[in-house]
């Protein structure tokens, strides 16, 4: 009996795995694994990612590039652990070939090896981390945000055209954390007085504020992304420091939603950014009016981000004809023939942006407070470890 329901079973087995092949033939829906950090302090984040690659879809009536697609969203919990698994199962359950979504470089470096090991395709909309960008660099692993590092460098050569000469330097103790402040010092040309690693998990940072108070630098930079940023930013006002030791930041240290919970204190403060939601091009403007429309909010850059990956991956699904076969889609995704919101975009050597840095601004506008570009910092800026990657 035991051996007849085996049988049974494995004929059962035979049977679905002859039907799968025709039903994706007739158009079944293209899965695309989408693990992003939806709990936690930078819950916001992996939401307007999210939300972004949704409204994308949505825009294309359920498809991205006249592929059908199902979109399969998982929280990674903020725990790279748990991004693992997410991973694991996609890949063994549900076939998945395509993912993207992760904001927290700590979490990628847990699922992108597996992805990647298994052949699968990886777009980035946030974490870039230098190690997949230098000499561990693959072929199926793609970047659509930016590098860790040239995201910080830009803020670096801010701090450069601003005139400031002594600064300190802080962020948290993880690759990202680690990239931000080499990538700031390549470009800034004055003194670090001093360098100081936070914990990703910080929530008082009165140690560190008393370190600042006492080296008197001409101004701070500071790389603490979602929750972590608001808690840093409005200690730091409570402090008493904003008024006299300005900050000069890069994007995910002050976006829309940052500025909204730390309110007038954040007023002055400088960062830089690839894209602001003033920039005045149609692809932007189209995607700032959807996303308001369909959600009510302001989107941050991690929500163009996780637009312009939709926009990336549905113009290669476009070329290949909905094939996700990896020589095929690179060769596709590579042209990088796409709108891009942020106006110029295309690919590195490591497959990697090369794009225009702007310097923004925390102004009042109307009476409300918005940020607002004010000119260009870098233009065609790549990375330090393109140099590095064979491919």
């Amino acid at each position: 009996m035991k051996r007849r329901s085996l049988l049974a079973a494995s004929a059962a087995a035979l049977a679905a795995g002859r039907l799968a092949t025709p039903a994706f033939a007739q158009g079944a829906p293209l899965k695309v694994g989408l693990i992003t950090t939806l709990s936690g302090p930078g819950g916001y984040l992996g939401e307007d990612i999210r939300d972004a690659f949704l409204l994308a879809v949505e825009m294309e009536g359920g498809k991205l590039g006249g592929q059908a697609v199902q979109v399969m969203v998982e929280d990674d919990g903020f725990r790279p652990g748990q991004g693992k698994s997410v991973a694991e199962r996609f890949l063994r359950n549900e076939r998945i070939k395509l993912f993207t979504g992760i904001v927290f470089s700590n979490i990628l470096g847990t699922v992108a090896p597996d992805v990647l090991d298994a052949d699968g395709i990886y777009v980035s909309p946030n974490a870039s981390p230098s190690n997949f960008a230098g000499r561990e660099c693959h072929r199926n692993f793609y970047s659509i945000a930016w590098q860790n590092d040239s995201l910080h460098e830009s803020a670096g050569e801010l701090a450069n055209k601003l005139g400031y000469r002594r600064m300190f330097i802080l962020a948290p103790n993880y690759q990202a954390g680690r990239d931000a402040l080499t990538g700031f010092k390549r470009l800034f040309k004055g003194q670090v007085v001093q360098e100081v690693y936070t914990r990703l998990d910080q929530t008082d940072y009165a140690a560190e504020l008393a370190q600042i108070r006492a080296a008197a630098p001409d101004a701070v930079f500071q790389f603490h992304p979602g929750g972590l940023g608001i808690g840093f930013m409005r200690q730091y006002a409570q402090a008493g420091l904003m008024a006299n030791v300005p900050q000069c930041v890069a994007a995910p240290s002050m976006d829309s939603t940052t500025l909204r919970a730390v309110g007038d204190a954040a007023e002055g403060v400088n960062l830089s950014s690839h894209w602001n939601s003033d920039f005045d091009n149609p692809a932007s403007r189209r995607f700032v009016d959807a996303f308001r429309t369909k959600y009510n909010r302001l989107p941050t850059y991690y929500g163009q981000q996780g637009f312009d990956t939709a926009l990336a991956i549905a113009a290669a699904l476009r070329q290949t004809n909905g094939s996700v076969d990896p020589a095929t889609f690179r060769t596709a995704m590579l042209k990088a023939d796409f709108q891009s919101t942020r106006g110029k975009f295309r690919f590195g050597p490591n497959q990697h942006p090369i794009q225009d840095w702007y310097a923004l601004k925390v102004e009042r506008v109307g009476g409300q407070l918005a940020l607002v570009t004010k000119g260009k910092v870098l233009e065609d800026h790549g990375d330090a470890y393109a140099a590095q990657c064979r491919l």
